[in-house]
Parts: structure tokens; sequence; C-alpha cells
């Protein structure tokens, strides 16, 4: 099991007035209203290039550190959270945390499953349990990503457990070590159950309906 190496990209911001106007008018002029903060950072507002950020989040996702230009030094930031509009999932606002080297933070890092399981290509099922672990780590060393090989799982009921990735030096696990990440299970096949109709039933009804026809030609 592997993890990616960290990657640095960079983000132009401008400082901008924090009302709600403005905020409308930046959309139509294809920015996005975001918001730099931080633990030794003040709550500054900002607007950035919709088309830049889109680039970066597909790049970086919210694991890798992106460097802020515009705000004087240039600034490490996580992509804390992206705020969705709900019909067209374009971003409408951004929050980016302002990290400090050596000061350790909690995030979560994508799953990326490689390999080949023995017990898959011999028929098993794949279950895929986590897609994502929680880690804590120095800012500047998060990897981007961490992968699972599937080749350990080699029969079936085999498991693998967070505990069983192999992490960077200097990052620790804050998911449960015993949570299962990916099994191989036995494929049960569901059989098929047919009906027996119930003859008397049928006739029944069958009769039933034929003096409801009687009865309305009479009438």
């Amino acid at each position: 099991m592997r993890y990616s190496a960290p990657t640095m990209l960079t983000l132009a911001v401008e400082k901008r007035e924090k009302t709600g106007a403005s905020m409308h008018a930046l959309r139509r002029a294809g920015s996005i209203p975001a918001v730099v903060y931080g633990a030794h950072q003040v709550s500054t507002p900002v607007a950035i290039s919709a088309r830049a950020f889109e680039k970066v989040l597909r790049e970086a996702g919210e694991a890798t550190i992106v460097s802020l230009s515009g705000l004087g030094e240039p600034l490490p930031v996580l992509i804390h959270e992206v705020d969705l509009h709900p019909i067209t999932n374009n971003p409408r606002h951004v929050d980016f945390y302002a990290v400090t080297k050596g000061e350790k933070v909690e995030v979560a890092i994508p799953l990326v499953f490689v390999g080949e399981s023995p017990a898959v290509k011999s028929g098993a099922n794949l279950i895929k349990v986590l897609h994502e672990i929680e880690i804590k780590a120095d800012p500047m060393s998060l990897p981007h990503d961490i992968s699972v090989d599937l080749s350990r799982l080699v029969t079936i009921d085999d498991r693998i457990y967070a505990k069983d990735l192999v992490l960077p030096a200097g990052i620790g696990l804050v998911t449960d070590a015993e949570e299962v990440v990916a099994l191989a299970q036995e494929v049960v096949e569901e059989k098929e159950v047919v009906a027996s109709a119930d003859i008397s039933t049928i006739e029944v009804e069958k009769k039933g309906k034929v003096e409801e026809v009687l009865e309305a030609t009479e009438s």
C-alpha cells in the first residue's frame, strides 16, 4: 500500500466587501465569494475566479494544501468547505482554513483501491466499506490520497482494516484502527420463488364474475 506525495497548487484571491449585493454581482461576473480564516488568521472575505477554483478543486480536493496569493505573503490553506448550488452543483461559496506549519490538523483523506484480489478473481464479491479515512498530520505533509492494495484479499471473508494501511511518517490514524476498509464476500445466489396458484380460489372468483354478469343481464 502506498500514498501519493502532496502537491502545492496556487490560487489568486482578492479581498471583497462582505455584503449580499456584492456576492450576487461576483457570481454574475464569474467569481465565487469565499472566506479565509484559521487559528492565527483573521477572518477575511475574498473573491476567487470560479473557473480557476474549479480547476484547483479537481486537482487538489479537500485534503491538499493550496497556496493563496493576493493577501500579502502566500498563505497555505485547506479547502475546508464548499457550498454547492442544489440544481447546477456549481460552487457558490468556499471556506478556506489557513494552516500553520508544525500545527497538526485532522482531515479526511480519500482512499484509492489498487491491485487485484485473488478472492474476487475467483468469484467473490468485493465490498468497499470505507472510501476515506481520518488522519492527523502536519498540513505540509498531507498525502493527496492513500492506496489500498486489494491483493491482500486472498480468500473469502478476508478483510483489510484501517490499521493495515501504511501511512507516511508523522501521520497518525484518527479513524478507528479496527474499522473495515474492504472485504471479500461470498456470492449468495438468490433462489427464484414461483408462487403456486390456488385453483379453488380462481374457480370461486370466476364463478362470482359469471353471476355478476347474469344479474346485470336480467336487470
